[in-house]
């Protein structure tokens, strides 16, 4: 067996694994809430037992195989399994619309640890989904604003031109206070959803045994809460809309970053409707030429940043479905259902840490940081320059006053350390509250900006956006910003 093939067969054991360990946790969901709900379970755990039942036979049947195989018929096997056992996990995910497809929307574009075939198979997830038929979406219209969809809107699309994990997304037409007409948005979520994510989250726990058990010093109580708190939200469009109106006020005239606004009086706690903005997607911008790209990735990473450090808040799942670009540059900022917002003292933690780390370069403060936040246990005996040294990577592409070109490798080498188990100081560091989406922030930005292969000299974008650095604009993009600034004083 050659060391290609050895690794692909320990990748895609590994992958096959997750899997059944999901289906393990979900078939053994308890609880009665209802006869109609109970029901519903046992569907969808029927669904996620025929899913583990294919993805086992897909494997069975290859092994059978390959026992006559050559060397070479082996390794076209292997892929043949690889892609077959991921087409049948992400079209039972698409199907399912709950927390597990949450889930494999989020690794979908992380790490390309994964084996490619279940990576490309996952990634089918991050803007399309199996739509819900036009009865039921109008059905569900009607009953959330009360009259009927013709008294509603003057026009509606019964096509979606979304569907994602929670809710599909329709064109329309509605007429304003003035008597003209506005295009717009009608976001409506999956009848069931909501109670599926929370049987989903209801075994979230198991996430964090299985973490406790690599991870020595780490305590996942406050961990898995967090997720499970911030995910169950996103089922709550009232709450996404005040979120997405608040960075729309913020973010007002802005010359590069725009929100749409939320139209209220057509949006209830499961129905969203906001300005509708027409745009081109991620796949189309990673066909244009590498100029675009690195403005696309230079926004991207200036709206994370002011948002987290002037703001205090940020949508906590940075998600390339989640974003429309325009030819003049500028980028629409989508989908506000997973925000998560910071008080002052945490805010002033996560500046302290990338000061010491990152300006000053001072592993002293920096490991005292680190253990009056929580991030790391007091007197771990580990020295303080290794522990510097580790969490430090983290600012790597912002430690140096540099031109620098984001890449792939760098975005999987950060995923690849946050989860090594072999470094020491792992057995002795842990991830409070406030750091979990930060974490997530951190992740899904250097796995953006690591596809678009975005350059800039980052160190100097940064220090703009920072708080205890407020330098002065160093591009185009931190001029225009600046001038809006000076004319949009925020508190």
């Amino acid at each position: 067996m050659t060391p290609t093939t050895r690794r692909r067969r320990l990748l895609a054991l590994g992958a096959a694994g997750c899997v059944g360990a999901l289906i393990a946790v979900v078939m053994r969901r308890t609880g009665n809430s209802g006869h109609a709900v109970h029901r519903s379970r046992l569907g969808r755990n029927t669904r996620l037992a025929r899913m583990g039942a294919r993805v086992g036979t897909t494997y069975a049947t290859t092994a059978a195989r390959k026992t006559f195989a050559s060397a070479e018929r082996r390794e076209e096997l292997d892929r043949h399994r690889e892609l077959r056992s991921a087409q049948q996990v992400a079209d039972e995910l698409g199907q399912m619309k709950g927390a597990l497809m949450k889930l494999g929307q989020m690794a979908s574009y992380l790490d390309d640890g994964l084996p490619e075939p279940l990576r490309l198979a996952l990634s089918q997830l991050q803007s399309n989904a199996p739509p819900m038929s036009i009865e039921l979406s109008i059905a569900t219209i009607e009953r959330e604003l009360g009259r009927p969809i013709d008294e509603l809107f003057v026009e509606f699309d019964p096509d979606p031109i979304a569907a994602a994990s929670i809710g599909q997304v329709h064109r329309a037409l509605i007429r304003d206070d003035t008597g003209a007409e506005r295009a717009v948005a009608v976001k409506v979520q999956y009848p069931g959803v909501a109670e599926a994510i929370v049987a989903d989250l209801r075994n979230a726990d198991l996430l964090g045994a299985v973490l406790r058990q690599g991870f020595g010093g780490l305590d996942p109580a406050e961990m898995v809460d967090e997720i499970k708190l911030r995910i169950a939200e996103e089922t709550d469009y009232e709450l996404e809309a005040r979120n997405q109106q608040r960075f729309a006020e913020y973010y007002r005239d802005h010359p590069f970053i725009k929100i749409p606004d939320v139209v209220p009086q057509l949006s209830t706690r499961r129905v969203l409707t906001t300005e509708l903005v027409e745009g081109f997607g991620w796949s189309e911008l990673m066909d244009r030429d590498q100029a675009v790209r690195d403005r696309a990735g230079e926004v991207i990473f200036r709206f994370v940043f002011r948002s987290l450090y002037r703001m205090g808040a940020f949508n906590g799942d940075p998600h390339p479905g989640n974003y429309l670009f325009h030819d003049d540059g500028t980028v629409t900022f989508l989908d506000f259902g997973l925000v998560k917002h910071f008080s002052p003292a945490e805010m002033s933690t996560f500046g302290s840490m990338v000061k010491a780390a990152a300006v000053d370069h001072d592993h002293e403060e920096f490991r005292s940081i680190l253990e009056g936040a929580g991030m790391l246990q007091p007197e771990a005996p580990v020295s303080t320059e290794a522990v510097g040294e580790y969490f430090s990577h983290f600012y790597d592409t912002v430690r140096t006053d540099a031109e620098m070109t984001w890449t792939r490798e760098y975005a999987n080498s950060i995923v690849r350390h946050t989860f090594d188990r072999t470094s020491p100081i792992s057995q002795y560091a842990t991830v409070p509250r406030a750091f979990v989406f930060i974490q997530r922030i951190n992740l899904g930005l250097y796995a953006l900006l690591g596809e678009l292969g975005a350059s800039g000299n980052y160190r100097r974008i940064a220090a703009e956006l920072w708080p205890f650095v407020d330098a002065e604009p160093s591009t185009d993009f931190g001029r225009a910003e600046a001038a809006w600034i000076a004319s949009h004083p925020h508190p």
